[in-house]
């Protein structure tokens, strides 16, 4: 059974370019118990170097990363000082030893060499310059590279008037951020701030794991554009960051996509995949769906963003297309009808495909409507990729009564459809 919508795919296909690189810390393993680390050994032979070698070197290294690289000798320099004193002795030297030294604690990073995928999608902050019925829109994209770890990219675009969608090309070259540890929490369980203010456009903006918690990816992220009581407005994200023994969620906050802030969530809901926050608050708290135990779609609420623990059960499977688990596809799209919900169900043979349903305004917990039968199922020219059989998606975008619904393939790229909310509404029961 298909639901009665006219879908329409259009032609945009995003897929990974393994010439994308970034440069990012890089820390050479020290399992040994030696009278000096190996950092420390690293940065003796540089300043044993004599001045012809080093001026050498040095150019050589310069010279290989600035054709894809800006303001390399900035963040060489950079990444020294965030070595000098902590892995190795600090001590007088010149420029040029200083900034070799910091190319030895950096690395390329190849970040969407393998896939790029499961995008959500938000209305661009800056809206200047767009027409009546036109929308500019921010998507974050899943990129995937060397040993399968998971990093955070992005890219614009534009909707027009008559539904035509456009997509910014990304620019060759993707910046180091300045990175810096916030204040508070335990040692070992830290946030940081990432500063990325001298991009040139969001394409150049990849965000990689950088703590221990997240050091196996950093996955999924659901954008949402959320307004406060006050009126401002924010964009916050939750995705699954990955470490060597577990997961747990974390939360993207960004007023400005230029700097980021990445924290941890707490309470024993954090500790699941699929958490996505409703775009403000209902009756003074904050939202959240949820799959708490593992199969069902359930709701949460919390007076404190950076805590949620138990909740209520609100969908759960009931179509053989969705027997196996159910979850968001993203953040609810408030409507004039009620919460607009993307869901993926899992069903035979591990089929990821993606239906939706209608929550109450007033009362998310009560679930208007729902699709018997998938809007999105994998078939003979979208089934094929890295995890065959899985259509995904962390987010779509309404706008007018237009369903903008970007989708992964195959864990492998990323594609769009549209459709109409109004035969969307009308096929649920």
């Amino acid at each position: 059974m298909v639901p009665d919508i006219a879908i329409s795919h259009l032609p945009i296909v995003l897929r990974a370019d393994p010439a994308r690189v970034v440069l990012r810390p890089f820390t050479p393993a020290d399992d040994r118990t030696p009278s000096i680390s190996r950092a420390q050994c690293l940065a003796n032979r540089v300043l044993a170097l004599d001045a012809a070698d080093l001026a050498t070197e040095l150019e050589r290294v310069i010279a290989s990363l600035s054709d894809r690289h800006s303001h390399v000798e900035e963040v060489l320099l950079r990444r020294f000082h965030e070595v000098d004193g902590t892995m190795i002795a600090s001590q007088p030297m010149s420029h040029g030893q200083r900034v070799l030294i910091g190319a030895f604690f950096c690395e390329e990073y190849s970040f969407e060499a393998a896939a790029l995928f499961n995008p959500s999608m938000v209305a661009h902050p800056d809206q200047s310059d767009v027409d009546p019925g036109a929308l500019r829109f921010v998507l974050s994209l899943r990129g995937v590279g060397e040993g399968h770890i998971s990093s955070i990219t992005f890219r614009t675009g534009m909707i027009l008037a008559d539904g035509t969608i456009s997509i910014d090309p990304a620019n060759t070259e993707a910046i180091s951020p300045s990175i810096e540890t916030l204040p508070g929490g335990a040692p070992e369980d830290v946030g940081v701030r990432l500063s990325c203010r001298q991009a040139r456009d969001l394409s150049e903006i990849v965000i990689f794991p950088i703590t221990v918690r997240q050091s196996h990816g950093i996955e999924d992220l659901r954008l949402v554009r959320f307004v406060a009581e006050d009126g401002t407005t924010h964009y916050l994200g939750t995705y699954t960051a990955c470490s060597s023994t577990d997961i747990r969620v974390e939360l993207l906050r960004t007023d400005d996509f230029s700097t980021f802030e990445l924290t941890p969530l707490h309470g024993a809901a954090a500790a699941d995949k699929g958490m996505a926050l409703f775009p403000r608050r209902i009756d003074g708290r904050m939202a959240m769906l949820a799959r708490l135990d593992h199969e069902s779609l359930w709701l949460l609420r919390s007076d404190d963003i950076d805590c949620w623990d138990t909740g209520t059960k609100i969908l759960s499977p009931k179509w053989v297309w969705e027997w196996v688990q159910m979850g968001n596809c993203g953040s609810p799209i408030e409507i004039d009808e009620g919460w607009l919900v993307l869901v993926h169900g899992v069903g035979p043979v591990r089929n990821y495909c993606i239906g939706a349903c209608l929550l109450d305004k007033d009362d998310p917990a009560i679930v208007l409507r729902r699709l018997a039968a998938p809007l999105l199922r994998p078939g003979v020219l979208e089934r094929d990729g890295y995890v065959p059989n899985v259509l995904y998606s962390c987010g779509g975008l309404v706008n007018g009564r237009t369903l903008i619904l970007p989708y992964a393939v195959a864990d492998s790229f990323t594609t769009f459809a549209t459709l109409s909310v109004d035969q969307l509404l009308a096929a649920m029961e």
